[in-house]
C-alpha cells in the first residue's frame, strides 16, 4: 500500500507560528499516524536558538536587531532570512523506517537538484567536521551537511516524540546582512537558476519520490490550529520559556 503525506501549504509566518506549526506536525505523527511535509518562511529576518542554546547567544552584535525564538530541536543558531525552510514529520511505523539517515537521505535529495541546475555540492562526511564560530550553525559543518563552493549551504535537525520524527531544516540561498559572513547557494552562482518557489515544488515531488509516498495536498485540521495557538502561547511565544537557558 502507497503511505499517503500530506503536503501543507506553503506559509509565510512569525517564528513563534513556524516553531508551533512544526511541533503539531510532530504530535500528529505521534498520535494520529499523519506524515506530513511543508515548506515555509519568515515574516521578518528571525533569530532561531537551538534547544539548549543559551539565550544570551542574542547579544551578538549582528544579532541584537533580530527577534529571535527557541527551537526544540537542538543545534545552533539559524538566520532565517534569504532562505527556504522546510519539516516534515513521519509516524513511528514499517514503512517510514530507513536504514539511511533522514538528514542524509533529505539533503541529498537537495544536493541532486543543486546539480540539476548547474550548482555543485557535495555531503560532509565523518572526518570532515569543521567549528568555524560558537552561534550560528551554519559555522558547524557536521556529517550529512551540504556544502557549496566551501560553505555549508543546508542545515537540519530532528526530535523524535513516541518514535515519531520531526526534521526541519533551513536551505540557504542568499547571505543576510545580519550574517554577511555565510554565503548562500545564489552568492556561488553567476545567475538565479531558480526560485523559492521552483525549489520547494520540485524537492515536494522528489521527497515523494524517493520515500515511494503519495503527495496529498492538505490543510491543518481544526484541532490542529486549536493545538497550534495552545503551544504557540505556552512555548515559543513565551518568553520565559524562551529564556529558560
Amino acid at each position: 500500500m502507497t503511505p499517503i503525506i500530506r503536503q501543507l501549504p506553503f506559509a509565510v509566518a512569525d517564528g513563534a507560528t513556524n516553531m508551533a506549526c512544526d511541533e503539531v506536525m510532530l504530535e500528529s505523527a505521534a498520535e494520529h499516524g499523519l506524515a506530513s511535509f511543508r515548506f515555509y518562511g519568515w515574516s521578518v529576518p528571525t533569530l532561531s536558538l537551538g534547544y539548549f542554546q543559551p539565550h544570551d547567544s542574542t547579544s551578538h552584535t549582528a544579532l541584537q536587531a533580530l527577534p529571535w525564538v527557541r527551537r526544540s530541536t537542538g543545534g545552533a543558531g539559524i538566520v532565517h532570512h534569504h532562505e527556504l525552510t522546510y519539516s516534515f514529520a513521519l509516524p513511528a511505523t514499517p514503512q517510514w523506517r530507513t536504514a539511511d539517515a533522514w538528514v542524509c537521505r533529505f539533503h541529498r535529495l537537495v544536493r541532486s537538484f543543486l546539480a540539476e541546475n548547474g550548482i555543485d555540492s557535495r555531503l560532509v562526511v565523518c572526518g570532515e567536521e569543521r567549528k568555524l564560530g560558537d552561534v550560528l550553525c551554519f559555522l558547524h559543518e557536521t556529517p550529512g551537511d551540504l556544502v557549496a563552493a566551501g560553505s555549508k549551504v543546508a542545515g537540519s535537525a530532528q526530535r523524535k516524540l513516541r518514535g515519531a520524527l520531526l526534521q526541519h531544516g533551513s536551505l540557504l540561498l542568499r547571505k543576510s546582512e545580519f550574517a554577511p559572513h555565510l554565503p548562500g547557494i545564489f552568492d556561488h552562482a553567476e545567475t538565479e537558476p531558480f526560485t523559492r518557489e521552483d525549489m520547494a515544488d520540485a524537492l515536494g515531488k522528489a521527497f515523494a519520490h524517493d520515500t515511494g509516498a503519495q503527495l496529498e495536498p492538505s490543510e491543518f485540521t481544526r484541532e490542529e490550529l486549536s493545538r497550534m495557538r495552545e503551544i504557540r502561547a505556552e512555548k515559543y511565544a513565551n518568553a520565559e520559556w524562551n529564556e529558560r537557558r
